[in-house]
């Protein structure tokens, strides 16, 4: 058995009061329905897979009485028990019905003990005036043999907690710990415990607390991850704002004479040092000051714990909020949209303090971790805009339940859409039945057809359509009130599979079924620059489209032989029966009832194959570490070795197509699924087809992919690699390798260099018109449109037209 585990605060969280010659105290008011040895609760957390199940003293007794001998268990006052004391003890649990002892296993291994109890009957009768739904808790987390496992505690306790709540059906969790045990209050603070008072038990002071699911959920919004969030937002805002040349740092020792970074400095080496920001604001002077590194494309890496702010002098806290007030007349933003704007980076902070109180896994632990593991795990979002996570509309239960941070399971709600208006839309080789049968299975289809026969109505005159819950609550059973009466649309109630919600926030994958589609639906909040709802009229032709590049894609031996693929959204169904399609007013309403199903790419991976977001390339772990380092040490190659498989798996084919098919994928992170083998990236799959793939030049398409064709100049298709993949993506990369001592910059671009030429020697028949060697390109600035328009920072059907350029920058790979 396997000890080796970090409890950090090691003692108990919560230890009971009564001793080990009168075990008859703390237990749990119900049982669950798994039997004596079903496993009751399962839950994947930061540190691995939590499960927990009845405590059987046989075999665990002897692994019990081993925890509670540690020096660090003392608080439970059991250290001189033996093994049949111990056998006791949990037979007095076993025989109680108002107390239940839990074993806890994290990967399988035995991590720590549960004891669960009624209040109102046991050990606070006497002191604690009881609700219903009271339930005590006790928590004991193995003594750590070997290397620690940072925040392994605070994912134990968490699970602990979410367990007692779903399983045991708390109203409140109810704990007692020592008044005098502040590594145990501490905890419970972390979790979002409010101390009642202090009570005497018969062998201590205790901190009687509760919790509800209210503060549960409010448990982040504390003043360690919101000053965090702020420190670290300031850090990204200083940062991107000076690369789009919003802010002008100059350098700190002579800040009255040192020139501004701007568009002729833009070829200057890595440059080190302290720097200033000094702004003019309500009659005030603000400085903040910082040390960076001034990398390749203009990218300040700065080191977030150096930045300082000051007010005349004084030192103020961080505070991003402030910072975007301090710099209005810089960024541009319109006054009616400020207080919006500002809405969504208030909404970016609470999400940061959440990752941050949640915590994660390492990213050493990354390197190995299932593909829905590192997608959950994910903390920045977009690594350009400031305000990515604004989610304007989702309460605090809501983004508990649905935020991709909190990868809580979700049951996507489902509606037949009457037919007449309604359109369902399939790629090539599929039919509706094999649609639902695949993704619904034949049980869920007969129980919603035999739903709609309840009510007198025939299955084959409705398509079925899957909504997102919050949508479901808040627009469809709203704003489609009439619709739903005159049953042109009609609940059918939750579906059977389990999905996860992705980084893209809207779009589900399924984690009952993993060889099931992506669904993506409609979700009317405000996020990034958008209402994140999905057109009827732009889903119709999304599978033709998606077949026409998967088509090309397959065809082309160069993509072959780089292992490209697309995941084809291969279904798309929207609602059109409601009022708003009866104006001519183009409307987010015209865009709420409406889904799509994407191809997984989890059956088209082989042995040995392992799936991640390429996102994660980008991620640093709570501790700082990032998981592209630590994929490079583990991958057993040399960083240069590693980067060469990176980009011949992701860039070579991005270029490909753009020089060979004049198409234009929308390459971010999010976009794309990388393979690995090992930890080596040797294969991609590019997703989001049919709304973010352009041609870029004149050329005969399918009459239903002629949406996609919006010809541009030969510098501008460029830049569907310099602003996508360079800027976008490898700035960033460049700067995490750099500054862990991984791969110098230079290197890192003399590779990226070489992946163009090579592709351009092997290709001599190919256009040489878009000129990826170039000297400068064209700054296209991402946080720009959203400070323009945070409601719609681009024009979907004229993108090239929304475009905010700053001038040009220097090209890191030009001749």
């Amino acid at each position: 058995m396997s000890t080796t585990h970090d409890t950090e605060a090691l003692a108990p969280e919560l230890a009971p009061a009564a001793s080990p010659a009168a075990p008859a105290a703390p237990a749990a008011p119900s049982r669950t329905d798994e039997g004596a040895t079903g496993v009751a609760f399962s839950r994947r957390a930061s540190c691995g897979l939590v499960t927990i199940e009845p405590f059987a003293a046989d075999p665990y007794a002897v692994c019990l009485r081993r925890w509670l001998a540690h020096p660090a268990s003392a608080a439970w006052q059991m250290a001189g028990l033996s093994t049949d004391e111990v056998r006791a003890y949990l037979a007095a649990i076993d025989a109680d019905p108002h107390q239940q002892a839990w074993l806890g296993r994290v990967d399988g291994e035995p991590t720590f003990f549960v004891e669960t109890y009624d209040p109102a009957e046991v050990l606070l009768t006497e002191v604690h005036d009881a609700e219903p739904g009271d339930v005590g808790m006790h928590l004991l987390v193995a003594p750590p043999r070997g290397q620690r496992v940072h925040g392994l505690t605070s994912a134990v306790m968490a699970s602990v907690v979410d367990f007692v709540f779903e399983i045991e059906r708390a109203r409140r969790i109810v704990v007692e710990p020592d008044v005098t045990n502040d590594r145990i209050a501490a905890k419970n603070d972390e979790v979002g415990f409010r101390a009642l008072g202090d009570v005497e038990l018969p062998d201590k002071t205790a901190r009687l607390s509760v919790l509800t699911r209210h503060d549960r959920a409010a448990a982040h919004l504390a003043p360690g991850p919101v000053d965090w969030a702020h420190r670290h937002l300031v850090t990204k805002a200083l940062s991107e704002f000076a690369h789009e040349r919003l802010i002008a740092p100059v350098a700190d020792d002579d800040a009255a004479t040192a020139p501004a970074v701007d568009d002729d400095d833009a070829d200057a080496a890595a440059t080190d040092g302290a720097w200033r920001v000094a702004l003019d604001h309500d009659g005030h002077r603000i400085d903040y000051r910082f040390t960076a590194r001034r990398l390749t494309l203009e990218h300040w890496a700065i080191d977030d714990t150096t930045v300082t702010r000051t007010i005349d002098d004084r030192p103020e806290p961080l505070d991003a909020l402030a910072l975007v007030v301090e710099l209005d007349d810089l960024l541009g933003i319109p006054e009616s949209l400020l207080a919006t704007y500002l809405e969504e980076v208030s909404s970016t902070l609470a999400s940061a303090a959440y990752k941050r109180h949640r915590g994660g896994p390492t990213a050493e632990r990354l390197t190995t971790a299932d593909f829905q593991t590192v997608e959950a795990a994910m903390t920045e979002g977009h690594p350009g805009f400031v305000a990515n996570a604004g989610r304007i509309g989702l309460g605090l239960d809501e983004f508990h339940a649905f935020a991709p941070e909190a990868a809580a399971p979700v049951r996507l709600v489902w509606l037949a859409a009457r037919r007449s208006v309604t359109h369902l839309a399939l790629g090539a080789g599929l039919d509706e039945r094999t649609l639902w049968q695949a993704e619904l299975g034949p049980s869920t289809v007969a129980r919603f057809d035999a739903t709609l026969a309840a009510k007198g109505l025939d299955p084959a005159g409705f398509h079925y359509l899957p909504v997102h819950p919050w949508q479901w609550q808040h627009r469809v059973s709203i704003s489609f009130a009439p619709d739903v009466a005159r049953r042109d649309l009609v609940l059918l109630g939750e579906g059977d599979d389990t999905y996860q919600a992705q980084q893209s926030i809207r779009t589900f994958a399924n984690r009952s079924r993993p060889d099931r589609h992506y669904v993506k639906t409609a979700l009317a909040i405000q996020n990034m620059g958008f209402v994140r709802g999905l057109s009827p009229a732009y889903m119709r032709p999304t599978p033709a489209i998606n077949d026409w590049v998967h088509d090309l894609v397959h065809t082309d031996a160069t993509l072959q032989e780089a292992r490209f693929r697309v995941l084809r959204e291969r279904a798309s169904v929207g609602y059109t029966g409601d009022a708003y399609h009866l104006t001519t007013t183009s409307s987010p309403h015209r865009k709420m009832i409406a889904a799509l199903w994407r191809e997984s790419p989890v059956p088209l991976v082989g042995p040995g194959e392992r799936l991640a977001t390429m996102a994660a390339l980008l991620h640093r772990d709570g501790a700082g570490d990032a998981l592209a380092s630590a994929l490079v040490k583990a991958s057993g190659l040399s960083a240069e070795d590693w980067l060469r498989s990176y980009l011949h798996a992701y860039l070579r084919p991005v270029v490909h197509c753009l020089r060979a098919h004049d198409l234009a994928f929308m390459p971010h992170g999010e976009n794309v699924i990388l393979v690995l083998e090992g930890c080596v990236p040797t294969a991609a799959f590019m997703k989001d087809i049919g709304e973010e793939i352009v041609v870029v030049a004149p050329r005969e398409v399918p009459e239903a992919v002629r949406r996609t064709v919006h010809p541009v100049d030969d510098r501008e298709k460029a830049l569907a690699v310099f602003t996508d993949v360079f800027d976008g993506v490898f700035r960033h990369l460049a700067a995490i390798l750099d500054g862990d001592g991984v791969l110098p910059a230079a290197r890192f671009w003399a590779l990226v260099a070489e992946c163009v030429e090579r592709h351009a020697d092997e290709h001599p028949d190919l256009p040489g018109s878009v000129d990826l060697r170039a000297a400068r390109f064209d700054h296209s600035c991402l946080n720009r449109l959203q400070l323009r328009d945070t409601r719609q920072m681009v024009d979907l059907a004229a993108q090239s037209s929304s475009l905010i350029f700053a001038g040009t920058l220097a090209n890191p790979i030009a001749r």
